[in-house]
């Protein structure tokens, strides 16, 4: 038998290797486009702006060199509202790792022989220069880099970042480091002295040069971003892409929806006025303990009634709970949550009208 050994670049372990989830913006379990402040549109992908109003949306990708690289979506943030106050108008655009990914994956954080390197494709329709932040959560230290753009042309960023004295990762599941595009900070935040492409200290007021262009002070500037990978490497390596069923189970660790229609849970009346639900178990284990929201309650919403009287419904009141865990839920109320008329120590069910939906949060 022959044994043939292959060196150089196609040699190397390229397996899971990306510490970004959701790189390449093909999930968005909460919809397509929000304008919320916070966790949006796309899974895991924060919407941070002050001032004005940023929509954070699921685009399509039909050509252009980010499609040839094998993407089919990309995140858009547009300038729905233009911001007015140069001094603390915003628009950061960024992924929280979790900790324990990022002291597992093979970077020593504090050696400045060791490297991360990080990749993307991004556009603006406005030309500048806009800059790419780590943050490190436990050691209170960030990394500016710039970022170099023409109006409208997708361009490939790469930027290799070495570790440095005090980068301290903890091993555990709280923000270890956040990836950021920021497109735009006000002076409040940014610093005409300020020094790129090293790792300091956190400093509220000093986080970035100032910016030439403002993008916040633009009516309907886009800002686009796809391809994004963090990997352990002193050089970018092609994406790593997934296949959707495997990047949504990354993403629901985080937030998952439970879509429910008709009888959808079973439990039990322990007075005329209060209920315990069987509990429900998550697809994929979460973070941490979730918050679990449900939908408005009403008429269209849902009815409860004991399985052991057919059609012997009773409205649902103004209130659901929930005890929860990393692997379940379990709906119940409390007696003064406006519910009446159960009979005591039956079989329950709840009763979906249509398709509602119940979220689990633990992001980061």
């Amino acid at each position: 038998m022959t044994i043939i050994k292959v060196k150089g670049r196609g040699a190397e372990n390229l397996g899971r290797r990306n510490l970004i989830i959701n790189g390449a913006m093909q999930m968005a379990q909460r919809g397509a486009s929000s304008t919320t402040n916070g966790y949006a549109s796309l899974d895991r992908w924060v919407n941070s702006y002050g001032g004005g109003t940023v929509t954070q949306s699921q685009q399509a990708l039909t050509s252009g060199s980010p499609y040839n690289d094998g993407h089919r979506n990309f995140l858009r943030a547009t300038n729905t509202s233009a911001g007015s106050t140069a001094a603390t108008d915003s628009l950061q655009i960024y992924q929280v790792i979790e900790s324990q990914n990022l002291a597992t994956s093979g970077w020593d954080s504090t050696s400045s022989s060791s490297f991360i390197t990080v990749s993307a494709w991004v556009r603006s329709s406005l030309a500048g220069t806009y800059n790419m932040r780590l943050y490190i959560y436990d050691g209170n230290k960030s990394y500016t880099s710039p970022i170099v753009l023409s109006a409208n042309t997708w361009t490939k960023v790469t930027k290799t970042i070495p570790g440095a004295a005090g980068n301290t990762v903890n091993n555990d599941n709280g923000a270890g480091m956040f990836v950021n595009f920021a497109v735009y900070q006000g002076t409040n935040n940014t610093d005409s002295g300020f020094t790129t492409n090293q790792w300091a200290t956190f400093a509220s007021g000093s986080q970035a040069p100032d910016y030439a262009q403002n993008w916040r002070a633009t009516g309907s500037a886009t800002f686009d971003v796809t391809g994004v990978q963090l990997e352990v490497s002193s050089s970018a390596t092609n994406f790593e892409h997934r296949s959707f069923g495997e990047e949504l189970a990354l993403c629901q660790r985080y937030y998952e929806e439970i879509n429910v229609t008709g009888y959808f849970v079973t439990g039990n009346s322990y007075s005329t006025a209060q209920f315990n639900a069987a509990p429900m178990f998550f697809k994929t284990k979460k973070r941490s303990t979730p918050n679990i929201t449900f939908p408005t309650i009403g008429n269209t919403s849902g009815t409860i009634g004991p399985t052991n009287a057919t059609a012997n419904y009773v409205t649902l009141g103004s209130v659901l709970r929930s005890y929860a865990s990393p692997d379940w839920f379990q709906i119940y109320n409390n007696a003064n949550d406006g519910y009446s008329g159960f009979t005591d120590d039956s079989i329950m069910q709840i009763y979906s009208y249509g398709t509602t939906t119940i979220t689990a949060s633990s992001e980061l």
